[in-house]
């Protein structure tokens, strides 16, 4: 097995992981940070492929902007602390260490390493501006459409955290 089928598998099981305990987190934080791992873990996957433009726009969209929107929404959103043990904040950081740690030794891994020995994969590379003009011109509607579906995202969470001032009580 060679070192990109070993990265490759590495990034796919971190990735399975990261979005799996994002779905199953009780805490929205944590759910987030498990996210963020994923996208993280997705950006280097494209990366590994011949992709450092997906790979980037995946960092700065996803893992950046969207991101930072999902953390205004949780913090508009009143969540209660729960109790925690002395142990348990430990436990609860754990994977999300883990899965991090892979993803930093994975990008050592692909920084430092040899960029064309084996390569199994030919490199096939678009400049942003071929691909900026593909994406405009031939997907503009699916673009407005994902736009739309984030703005209305976004006023429907504004609208689920919003308080009243004329209600009382928690």
């Amino acid at each position: 097995m060679s070192l990109y089928a070993l990265i490759f598998y590495t990034l796919g099981a971190v990735i399975l992981g990261a979005t799996g305990l994002a779905i199953t987190r009780r805490q929205v934080m944590h759910a987030v940070v498990y996210l963020v791992i994923s996208f993280l873990a997705t950006a280097l996957l494209f990366y590994l492929l011949g992709a450092p433009l997906l790979a980037a726009l995946e960092v700065i969209i996803y893992a950046g902007a969207i991101m930072v929107l999902f953390l205004f929404i949780v913090m508009m959103m009143e969540m209660g602390k729960s109790p925690e043990s002395p142990g348990a904040y430990l436990r609860q950081w754990l994977p999300a260490l883990l899965l991090g740690g892979v993803c930093l030794a994975v990008t050592l891994a692909l920084l430092l390493g040899d960029s064309g020995a084996g390569a199994p994969l030919k490199s096939a590379s678009a400049s942003p501006l071929v691909f900026g003009r593909f994406l405009f011109e031939r997907y503009w509607f699916s673009v407005e459409i994902a736009s739309l579906l984030l703005l209305v995202a976004l006023v429907g969470a504004w609208y689920l955290g919003r308080r009243d001032e004329n209600t009382e009580g928690p």
